[in-house]
């Protein structure tokens, strides 16, 4: 059980919520926080002081007072008409990200509304019920607007929503689940679709992606090192200590784990390689550059995740309007995570190229073939790693530069952060089967060296590969190992070698 607070959420516990792993409640501080404000709103709400949202109209309209008797139905007005998303509906892990997410923002007790509303999003998480959000209709200006109005949609028991597997109207699914819809009053609907929590509910599931594949990735170009005997030279901690960036420490210090006592002869004497073409040489500085991106995303990310995002915000005596539902940090780091995964998806197409090319591959046959000529062994599927890297390299487009207008010239500049982070959960795919193609190419080398073992880690790799993706020896249908490597480097089957084989020795 994880207990809300405003405070303290973490991207671990986002995940856990998001597939189902734990059950979440709001804590008893910060009810009393909600219940605090919530009696600020009440006094403003007999108040003559016009409040945006509260008594007003929002947006352009925040200037056309509104009477007593229509408080409560604009409310009810902001939630319907803000539901404007269209296409495909979020996947459900989304959501429920989203929702926990919303829940523990509202936690934190400067939104002013009832205790109950944070309660009935744990209910529905609790219960599994998951509201059918469609993901495209955010300009991440006034936070992810039509999202949330969709997810705010079933709190009142209108719309469509996921319960045991099946899509049904919200009202029968509350129902199924004992629940009662909820009567939204001042503040609550606005409360409810101010926020930057659909795109940081991708940025959250996706940064979690990204540090699975990280390790797979580093793995994976460790067993192409050994396929093509490269110098472990630029490893090295004498030149990662004199350009001390984090990320390529950490990647160069994992690289000579992975290799370390490595039984692979290289060539020796007059004619022993003095260098490693750049994208084995550069690892460290490729993949650690990354790396870096991602503790950034991170840092963002867990700020954002106990940060109050909607508006206005209640503090002691003050309601205040602001701009906290902007979603200009997370835009530009859900760009940025685009871009750095460019640089761990275009590497690895270089070494998968490397393993194929019998003029670069260091005496293995052409493409990996058995019988090159009558066989085309893994020729396609460096293309398909082309193709994809050209895909990801169009994703990688900063959608946070291209703000357009909205409501009426009110909110003039807006971020672009949804449509960053559906590029993003785009390209993290696209990148992984890139990988999963270098894997499948260093393995198969490995295969035909014919020389038995490698590096302790690395051959636990292997092994665990082969339980997933058994090994092959003539031309086969190459969509099904590829689909079966992807899958095994989602799973993060490569997480946690180096305790396994430390449990061995």
């Amino acid at each position: 059980m994880i207990h809300l607070d405003g405070m303290s959420l973490t991207v671990e516990e986002v995940v856990a919520v998001a597939y189902g792993k734990t059950k979440v409640r709001i804590s008893a501080s910060s009810i009393e926080s909600m219940s605090a404000s919530r009696r600020l709103v009440e006094d403003a709400m007999v108040s003559s002081q016009p409040v945006y949202a509260l008594n007003t109209g929002v947006g352009l309209l925040a200037n056309i007072a509104l009477g007593s008797s229509e408080i409560a139905e604009m409310q009810i007005n902001l939630v319907r008409s803000h539901c404007c998303g269209v296409g495909q509906p979020l996947a459900r892990e989304v959501v429920r990200g989203l929702m926990v997410i919303r829940a523990n923002v509202l936690a934190k007790g400067v939104s002013g509304i009832r205790p109950v509303i944070a309660e009935r999003i744990c209910e529905l998480l609790n219960h599994g019920i998951t509201p059918v959000i469609p993901s495209r209709g955010s300009v991440g200006a006034s936070g992810d607007l039509a999202p949330l109005a969709h997810m705010a949609l079933t709190l009142i028991g209108e719309g469509d929503a996921e319960f045991e597997g099946v899509v049904r109207p919200a009202l029968e699914c509350l129902q199924a689940a004992g629940l009662k819809p909820l009567v939204l009053q001042a503040k609550e609907g606005i409360s409810l679709l101010n926020g930057t929590q659909a795109m940081l509910s991708i940025g959250c599931l996706q940064l979690h992606e990204l540090e699975t594949l990280f390790v797979a990735a580093q793995t994976t170009a460790a067993l192409t090192m050994e396929a093509l005997r490269g110098t472990p030279v630029p490893f090295d901690a004498r030149l990662h200590e004199v350009r001390p960036h984090p990320g390529q420490v950490h990647s160069a210090a994992h690289m000579r784990s992975l290799l370390a006592d490595s039984p692979i002869p290289r060539t020796q004497g007059k004619n022993r390689r003095i260098q490693d073409a750049y994208c084995l040489r550069c690892i460290p500085q490729v993949h650690g550059a990354a790396w870096d991106t991602l503790r950034e995303a991170r840092r963002v990310f867990e700020i954002e995740l106990n940060s109050a995002t909607d508006n206005p915000l209640v503090f002691d005596e003050d309601i205040l309007s602001g701009g906290n539902f902007h979603g200009a940090p997370l835009a530009l780091s859900l760009d940025y995570l685009a871009i750095a995964l460019c640089q761990i998806a275009g590497i690895s197409e270089r070494r998968t190229e490397r393993l194929l090319n019998p003029t670069l591959n260091e005496g293995l046959p052409a493409f990996l073939a058995s019988a090159p000529g009558l066989e085309s062994g893994l020729m396609m599927a460096q293309v398909t790693a082309a193709a994809l890297y050209a895909e990801m390299r169009v994703l990688a487009t900063p959608a946070s530069t291209g703000s357009l207008p909205t409501s009426g010239n009110q909110e003039d500049f807006v971020s672009m952060g949804m449509t960053s982070a559906l590029k993003l959960e785009q390209s993290v795919g696209l990148a992984r089967t890139i990988v999963a193609i270098e894997l499948l190419a260093a393995a198969r080398a490995l295969d035909l060296r014919g020389e038995g073992e490698t590096t302790p880690m690395l051959q636990e790799a292997i092994r665990r590969l082969r339980e997933h993706v058994p090994a092959w020896t003539k031309d086969c249908v190459l969509a099904v190992p590829m689909r079966k490597a992807d899958a095994f480097i989602a799973a993060g089957l490569l997480n946690g070698i180096e305790a396994a084989v430390a449990v061995a020795a």
